[in-house]
């Protein structure tokens, strides 16, 4: 039996207790933190702790994906929740990569154009710890030649793919094979991978995303792919930067300014890559084609080593028509290589991309195909079709006043097979080929005097363009040592250029033919597809069907090289050479100054026209001042091809099987040519430049500041 003080002493400690507990509970009730009993023991402190609990882990599918959800099925399954967007991902779907490529679908004035690209990711979902989906982003920067060595791992160790994004799991498929994440803040939000580059918001002065202004418009899923619209309105920071180190330029308010945001619409393309990557073809320096690379660790090799391929389509034979090709009998791709043309393009000039983008087959046939390139109009009528959508090459027709075209490709960076194409088209193109056309062949083609081409002339030089700009889409870089290929004198025969062109690739900026004079009978003054061209297709698409592996493929594809390495019209010039005279822009010929004079004589004759062509009663001077300037850019140019002889060196890749070096100087006699054509031509006053007539209308000094810079 206890005694009074027992009984006392156990009274006290338990009301002591009993008072510190609640006065935790107090403190619990004042701060917002459970108390330490809570924290010991795991007990919730309160009813909405326990909610919240209960809110982390997946919910049953059918609370999620309700009756009221709006449901596509595709590369990802797409619900729509009221205001909230859902992916179901199918775990068939984890770690596949997909490209994520990111356009303008509308902009505000100033800032870009509708279809160009803006972003691109490779990236793959995981499943990752704490009811976590992870979407990280793929680098193509180091990797193993074989997954089963050992060194593989220390590879893996030292390339960990960053987490771009963390998706709470919502719910379980229905038949836990699939997981349902929400996705709506992520397309809302300003992630790197999926939005406008940091340089590009500083170039446009813009700030934050307006939250109340940012919407999805829309998102899709098709059998590979799922796209995803967002509109997003930006605020425009119009406080100078401040900065004494700010470039020039590098800041271009927009017009939109005075409201005080813009507005831009974004698709985001998420296309899924091959399982199996393309077979790679290893680049070779000696035919110009774009390349990717990564570098490759191999322990059966003596340290890594850079693994470097073209970048090119995945064109192959059907099945059953391999043994035809081996055959030497030409046979329609598996897949071809199609584009579209805008609806925005004028229907005028429809079919005359559409031509050019199909010239390229005569260079497929070369490879074994037939109809491998094929064009069509936009189906206007198809709902179910997006200009954004990336499984969709298009000829894209901006409304600018951009005197230019560009023709890019996105492509997979773990093989380098292209994927899609969106070629740039400026409407104000049109211009630079009229002002190229008139001042290079008004002396041969009388079309050319008129102020407006007729729609055959301007068709057929859209023709070109756009088949140079699909060129690069096929993986081709320009070629400028494809105009040196051609003597001189043979840019006057009617007969060689009927056969061969201007230039030995359509690659190449050779322009039009300013060497042809009067009475040659040249008609043909347009570049086209031409000898390396069909070369250069052959050499990156025609499958090696025997080859027992990438080492016999790459001996095989040498053979093919240096089967022609004697012969300048498969010689690949690169466009960034500052010391071969032979690799340059808006040149003719394999002798730059006997080019230049054939050229001047032309120029001398168009000058005292250039009044007549360009005049229009009502209008000042400034198309005469413009077609002046032209002109007289062209003598620079003339004069500028010459110069680079002097002091030049020619450079030829070549590999070890290759007789003689890769360098060489210019010849003394080309070098003593040059500079005696310099100083007739420029060092010489050139006087008729200055016409009277002209200067007059266009020039207080007289034309003093003509001559001074080109000298």
């Amino acid at each position: 039996m206890r005694t009074f003080t027992q009984l006392s002493i156990t009274l006290l400690l338990f009301l002591a207790m009993s008072i510190t507990a609640m006065d935790a509970s107090a403190q619990q009730k004042r701060s917002g933190n459970p108390s330490p009993q809570a924290q010991a023991t795991g007990t919730p402190a309160s009813p909405q702790s326990q909610t919240a609990a209960a809110q982390k882990g997946p919910k049953p599918y059918k609370e999620v994906i309700t009756d009221k959800a709006k449901t596509t099925k595709g590369l990802f399954t797409v619900h729509k929740v009221e205001d909230k967007f859902y992916f179901e991902l199918a775990d068939s779907i984890m770690k596949r990569e997909f490209i994520a490529i990111t356009r303008y679908a509308k902009t505000s004035t100033g800032a870009g154009f509708g279809g160009e690209i803006v972003n691109q990711a490779v990236l793959y979902f995981e499943k990752g710890p704490e009811n976590k989906i992870l979407l990280r982003t793929s680098l193509v920067v180091n990797m193993a030649a074989d997954p089963t060595q050992p060194l593989a791992q220390a590879v893996e160790n030292s390339n960990l793919d960053p987490i771009v994004a963390a998706f709470d799991i919502k719910a379980l498929g229905k038949d836990s094979t699939s997981v349902v994440i929400d996705v709506t803040d992520f397309f809302k939000s300003e992630n790197a991978v999926i939005t406008m580059s940091n340089d590009a918001k500083t170039q446009y002065k813009l700030g934050s995303p307006q939250s109340d202004r940012v919407f999805i418009e829309s998102i899709r899923s098709y059998p590979i792919n799922t796209e995803v619209k967002v509109s997003k309105t930006f605020s425009i920071n119009t406080a100078p930067s401040g900065s004494s180190t700010t470039r020039v330029g590098a800041e271009r308010p927009l017009p939109a300014t005075e409201a005080g945001v813009a507005t831009f619409e974004f698709n985001i393309s998420m296309l899924l890559l091959p399982k199996t990557p393309m077979h790679r073809r290893a680049f070779d320096a000696r035919v110009g084609y774009f390349a990717d690379s990564y570098t490759s660790f191999d322990e059966n090799k003596q340290g890594s080593k850079k693994e470097t391929f073209a970048v090119r389509w995945r064109l192959e034979p059907k099945p059953q028509d391999v043994e035809k090709m081996k055959r030497g009998e030409l046979v329609e791709p598996k897949k071809p290589i199609v584009y579209y043309i805008d609806p925005a393009t004028p229907k005028k000039w429809r079919k005359y991309l559409i031509q050019g983008i199909e010239d390229w087959n005569v260079a497929f046939e070369q490879a074994g195909f037939k109809n491998a390139v094929r064009a069509y109009e936009w189906p206007e009528k198809d709902s179910t079709m997006s200009l954004e959508d990336a499984r969709y090459s298009v000829v894209r027709y901006f409304a600018a006043d951009i005197e230019n075209a560009y023709g890019p490709n996105v492509h997979d960076p773990r093989s380098g097979e292209i994927i899609e194409s969106h070629i740039g088209w400026y409407n104000d193109v049109i211009k630079r080929l009229y002002k190229w056309y008139l001042i290079q062949t008004a002396t041969i083609d009388p079309r050319a005097h008129n102020k407006e081409y007729d729609d055959e002339l301007m068709g057929q030089l859209m023709r070109y363009v756009v088949c140079h700009e699909v060129g690069h889409t096929l993986g081709l870089r320009h070629n400028f040592a494809a105009s040196a290929a051609m003597p001189v004198e043979k840019l006057r025969d009617k007969e060689f250029i009927s056969k061969y062109g201007q230039s030995a690739s359509i690659m190449d900026y050779s322009r039009f033919n300013y060497v042809a004079q009067p009475g040659d009978g040249i008609t043909q003054l347009i570049p086209r597809i031409s000898v390396y061209d069909k070369w250069a297709i052959e050499w990156g698409y025609k499958p090696i069907l025997d080859a027992k592996d990438d080492k016999a493929e790459k001996l095989e594809l040498n053979k093919w090289v240096r089967s022609h390495e004697s012969d300048k019209m498969y010689l690949f010039g690169t466009e960034s050479s500052p010391y071969d005279p032979r690799f340059q822009s808006e040149d003719l010929g394999d002798n730059a100054m006997k080019a230049g004079e054939y050229g001047i004589k032309n120029l001398k004759l168009i000058l005292p026209h250039l009044i007549e062509w360009t005049k229009e009663d009502g209008e000042d001077y400034t198309d005469l001042a413009t077609m002046y300037g032209e002109l007289t850019a062209q003598f620079s140019r003339y004069m500028g091809h010459a110069a680079k002889n002097v002091g030049g060196v020619y450079e030829t890749s070549k590999t070890y099987d290759m007789p003689g070096g890769q360098f060489e100087v210019v010849p003394r006699a080309t070098q003593k040519e040059a500079v005696t054509f310099l100083t007739k031509n420029v060092f010489t006053t050139p006087a008729w430049l200055l016409d009277k007539d002209i200067m007059s209308r266009i020039s207080h000094t007289g034309g003093l500041e003509v001559i001074t810079p080109i000298q």
